[in-house]
């Protein structure tokens, strides 16, 4: 499978993914990149703007994973500007360009997903699910499912294992920003199993995982 991850970060939801695909990484920061490329080398690891090379290669991939910048969406911007912690700001409408884009113009074999952080507004494009505490909007269906992580933002410090991954060796600016960036490796993998028709449910109150198909 051709997989796109952009705005890939040290590659929080690709960690659990496997070698078996062609994956693409697009990410700005050369520096968060080449800590990227050191923990998938098997990844072509792309330093550029994410939003533009969306539009210019969402034809090419069979999945499409995004998760553009959070910050003027996320509640603690909202709570910031009121405490007089943080300035207001426009919200970044990138997210919803590429939700508008690829829900119009994605091939109809090209799976994707979007995923960013619950608003302080009420959602512009109503998303398809969300799972641990983040909404997720694609052009398939993503069956709920209770996943337990016991990471707290409050704790993360730049330096330790979060997920099992470690910045300690890397000499790098912002760490505890880059860890806390990270999206849980187990939503990452259920989300492409589910796109790939790799897990099986059953329905009840809600759908109940029950696991891979083999």
């Amino acid at each position: 499978m051709k997989i796109l991850n952009l705005y890939a970060g040290i590659g929080g939801n690709r960690k659990l993914w496997g070698d078996e695909h062609e994956i693409t990484a697009v990410e700005y920061n050369e520096d968060i990149a080449k800590v990227y490329k050191d923990l998938y080398q098997n990844d072509n690891v792309v330093v550029c703007d994410a939003h533009q090379y969306l539009i210019d290669h969402y034809k090419e991939f069979d999945f499409i994973w995004a998760s553009p910048p959070c910050p003027t969406h996320s509640d603690i911007r909202r709570c910031g500007v009121h405490s007089g912690q943080y300035e207001a700001l426009y919200p970044d409408m990138t997210l919803y360009q590429q939700i508008i884009l690829l829900q119009n113009f994605a091939p109809k074999d090209t799976k994707f997903v979007i995923e960013n952080v619950k608003p302080y507004y009420d959602y512009l494009i109503k998303p398809q699910v969300i799972l641990h505490r983040h909404p997720f909007w694609s052009n398939f269906n993503i069956p709920m499912i209770d996943i337990e992580d016991d990471r707290k933002h409050e704790s993360i410090n730049g330096s330790g294992s979060v997920y099992g991954v470690s910045l300690d060796k890397y000499d790098i600016s912002n760490k505890r920003q880059i860890l806390r960036n990270m999206v849980n490796p187990e939503v990452g993998k259920y989300i492409l199993d589910v796109a790939m028709d790799t897990v099986k449910y059953k329905q009840g109150g809600l759908f109940d995982f029950i696991g891979e198909t083999a």
